[in-house]
C-alpha cells in the first residue's frame, strides 16, 4: 500500500517555529524518519541544525542513535560505529530494552557492513537474550533479517533464505509497518535475491529485486535505490534481457537521493559492455574511461575492478584488430588481479594473452602464457576447493553451534520443570491454606480474603512462569515479596521480618534472570534456619557482579546448618521435605553459564563474633 503524502516542506517550516519541546521532537522524530530512507543528507542537515537542542537530556542517546543510521545510510560506516558505541554506552545507562535491542540490531548492521562479523554476532546474540524477556515481533523479524545476512556472508545460503523468509513471515501479518520496517523489507528481498543470484536461479533473482524496485519506489524509499537498480539490472543482463538491463543502468545514473558512487561506476561499466555487445566500441572505450575515473575517485587501489575494465578494454581492440593495444590492456588486467591474488582472473587473463600470441603468430610466447594458465587454472581449482571446504567448516560449526543452543535449551527447560516441581513445597502449600480456613473459622473473613488473593496470585504466577525461560528482575522480586509476605503473615503471624535491597545501577525493568531462580533458596531459609526461631529476618540483595550479570546474596538470622541437620536427623516429620529445589537451581544455573565447572552458588556459615555460636546463614 501507498504511504499517505505529507507535505514536508510544511512540516520543515513548522518545526523551525516550534517552541514546544514535546511538540518539537514529535516534529523532529517524524521528518527525520522520513527522510533517513528517502534523503540522508537531508536528515543528516536537519540533525546538525537541532544538535543543540537535541544535545541535551536523555534525548542524547536518540540523537547519537540517528546520527548513526545518517552515516551508515551514506556509507560512512565508520562514523556510523563511533556514534552508535556512543548511543549504546547512553541506551544501557538510561533507555528501556526496546531502545536496546533497536540500537543493538542498527550497530550489527553496520559491523556487518565493516566485516566485522563476530562483533555483529555477539551483538545479535545480546538482542536475543533481551527479546527472551521483552517479546516485541517487529524486532524479532529485524533480528532474523540480520541472521540471515550474516549466514549470507559465510556463504551458507540454505540458512540465509531460511532466516530471511521468517523475518518476511513474521513483518507480512502486521497491520502496520513503519518505514523502517518497509527498510528491512527491502533487505529482506534483496538478500533472497542474492541467494538467487548465487545459486544461478535468474528467474526468481530478478522476481526478487523487481519487488525491491518497485517497493522502494512506491512508497519513496530511495536510499538505496541506485544498488536496487544496479542489482535487477545485473539480474536482467545476465539473462539476456539487455534492454530492461540498459534501462536499470540508466535509471542507477539518475538516482539522486542515493549517494553510492560505486553503484554509479558499476552501472556505468556495465552499460560500457552492452554497447560492446552493440559494435559501439568507440562509445564503449570512452564509458569504460568514465567508469575508471570514477572507481579511481572512490579507491585508487579497487584492483578487482581495474582489472575487469582493462581486460573489457582488450577485447574491444581484439575485435579492432589492434592487437598490440589489446596486450597491453590484458598485461594491465593482469597487474591489478596479481596485486589481490586472483587467479580466477589471472588464468583466464593469461588464456587470453595465450590466444593473441596465437593470433600474432608468436607461437613461443603463446606456448609459454598457455602454461601459465594450465598453472594458473589449477591454482584457481585449489583456491576455490579451499574457499569451499572454509565455507564447509563455518556451515558446520554454524550448525553445531545451533544444536548445542538446542540442547542447552532442552535441558534448561527440563530443569525448569523439575526446579518448578520441586518449589511451593506440600507444608508450604498447607500451612497456608490452613491459616487462611482458621481465618474463616474465626470470622476474621478480612484476613482470609486478602491472603486469599495473595495465595491465588502467587499460585497463578508460578504457573505463567512454567512456560517461560527468562523473566525481568522486577517480576522476580515482586513475586518474592508476595511469598514472603504470605508467610510472614501466614505461618510466622507477622515474627518474620524480610528486607529486598537492590542495587542503583540494576535497572530491574530490563534485567532479566532465569524463572524463579531465588526461590528455593529463601524458602531453604524459612524451612531450614528460621522455623525454630521466634523472630526471624530475611535479608535479600541484589547488585551487579559485572556487565552481565547479577550477584544475589540471601541471608536469614536462622539455626545455622549443623543444628537444621540435627533437627531434620532426629524429627523424622520435618526431615519429610527434601529440599530439591536448590540442587537443581545450580544445575539450571550451570546450563544457563554453559558451564560444568565454576562456582555459582555459595554458602556461608555465620557465626556471632562474641559467644561463637550459629548466627544464620548467607547463600
Amino acid at each position: 500500500m501507498n504511504r499517505p503524502s505529507t507535505d514536508w516542506k510544511a512540516l520543515e517550516k513548522k518545526l523551525a517555529g516550534e517552541n514546544n519541546r514535546q511538540e518539537r521532537l514529535a516534529l523532529l522524530d517524524h521528518l527525520i524518519e522520513h527522510y533517513l530512507f528517502s534523503n540522508p543528507a537531508k536528515a543528516q542537515k536537519i540533525l546538525k541544525k537541532e544538535a543543540n537542542f537535541l544535545d541535551k537530556g536523555d534525548y542524547n542517546y536518540r540523537l547519537h542513535s540517528l546520527k548513526a543510521f545518517t552515516h551508515n545510510q551514506k556509507y560512512e560506516f565508520q562514523k556510523a560505529e563511533d556514534h552508535y558505541l556512543h548511543a549504546i554506552a547512553l541506551i544501557e545507562e538510561q533507555g528501556n530494552a526496546h531502545e536496546q535491542a533497536e540500537s543493538y540490531l542498527d550497530y550489527a548492521g553496520v559491523c556487518i557492513n565493516l566485516k566485522k562479523l563476530d562483533q555483529a554476532e555477539q551483538l545479535l546474540e545480546r538482542t536475543a537474550q533481551l527479546l527472551k524477556v521483552f517479546p516485541d515481533e517487529k524486532l524479532r523479524a529485524r533480528l532474523y533479517c540480520r541472521e540471515g545476512y550474516l549466514h549470507l556472508h559465510e556463504g551458507n545460503y540454505s540458512k540465509t533464505a531460511e532466516y530471511l523468509l521468517e523475518s518476511n513471515n513474521i513483518l507480512q501479518q502486521r497491520a502496520y509497518l513503519s518505514p523502517k520496517d518497509y527498510y528491512f523489507l527491502l533487505l529482506i528481498h534483496s538478500g533472497l535475491g542474492k541467494v538467487y543470484e548465487r545459486n544461478n536461479e535468474w528467474k526468481k533473482c530478478v522476481e526478487s529485486y523487481k519487488m525491491v524496485v518497485e517497493t522502494s519506489e512506491r512508497l519513496q524509499l530511495t536510499s538505496r535505490l541506485s544498488w536496487h537498480y544496479l542489482n535487477l539490472g545485473s539480474a536482467c543482463l545476465a539473462i539476456s534481457d539487455n534492454e530492461q538491463a540498459e534501462h536499470f543502468f540508466q535509471k542507477t545514473l539518475k538516482v539522486k537521493s542515493d549517494s553510492s558512487e560505486l553503484a554509479r561506476a558499476s552501472a556505468l561499466t556495465n552499460i560500457g559492455y552492452l554497447r560492446f555487445q552493440e559494435g559501439k566500441h568507440k562509445e564503449a572505450l570512452k564509458i569504460y574511461g568514465k567508469a575508471e575515473k570514477l572507481f579511481r575517485k572512490i579507491n585508487d587501489k579497487d584492483h578487482y575492478n581495474f582489472s575487469i575494465l582493462a581486460r573489457w578494454r582488450a577485447q574491444i581492440y581484439t575485435e579492432l584488430d589492434q592487437k598490440e593495444e589489446a596486450l597491453e590492456q590484458l598485461l594491465q588486467a593482469y597487474y591489478h588481479a596479481k596485486e589481490i591474488e586472483d587467479y580466477k582472473q589471472i588464468s583466464g587473463i593469461y588464456k587470453e594473452i595465450a590466444a593473441l600470441y596465437a593470433a600474432m603468430e608468436d607461437y613461443q610466447n603463446a606456448y609459454e602464457y598457455q602454461l601459465l594458465y594450465d598453472r594458473y587454472a589449477e591454482q584457481y581449482a585449489e583456491q576455490l576447493n579451499q574457499r569451499k571446504i572454509m565455507e564447509l567448516e563455518v556451515k558446520y560449526k554454524a550448525e553445531q553451534k545451533e544444536r548445542e543452543a538446542e540442547l542447552l535449551r532442552l535441558q534448561a527447560t527440563r530443569l525448569q520443570l523439575k526446579a518448578l516441581r520441586a518449589q511451593m513445597n506440600p507444608h508450604f502449600m498447607f500451612n497456608a491454606l490452613n491459616a487462611i480456613q482458621n481465618y474463616m473459622t474465626s470470622n476474621d473473613l478480612r484476613s482470609a480474603a486478602k491472603y486469599l488473593a495473595k495465595f491465588a496470585t502467587l499460585m497463578r504466577k508460578s504457573l505463567e512462569y512454567s512456560d517461560q525461560e527468562i523473566i525481568p528482575l522486577e517480576e522476580e522480586i515482586e513475586f518474592l515479596r508476595e511469598y514472603l509476605e504470605i508467610n510472614a503473615g501466614l505461618r510466622f503471624e507477622n515474627r518474620l521480618k524480610y528486607f529486598i535491597e537492590v542495587d542503583d545501577e540494576l535497572e530491574e525493568d530490563i534485567m532479566g534472570v532465569p524463572t524463579m531462580i531465588i526461590q528455593p533458596y529463601v524458602e531453604n531459609a524459612i524451612e531450614h534456619g528460621l522455623r525454630s526461631r521466634d523472630k526471624g529476618e530475611i535479608r535479600i540483595s541484589f547488585k551487579p557482579a559485572d556487565q552481565d550479570n547479577i550477584l544475589c546474596t540471601v541471608t536469614d538470622n536462622g539455626i545455622g546448618r549443623v543444628e537444621a541437620t540435627r533437627i531434620r536427623q532426629s524429627d523424622p516429620l520435618h526431615g519429610q521435605h527434601k529440599s530439591r529445589g536448590t540442587s537443581i537451581t545450580e544445575k539450571r544455573l550451570q546450563v544457563f553459564h554453559n558451564s560444568d565447572e565454576g562456582v555459582f552458588v555459595k554458602t556461608i556459615d555465620l557465626f556471632d563474633p562474641q559467644t561463637g555460636q550459629a548466627a544464620g546463614t548467607r547463600v
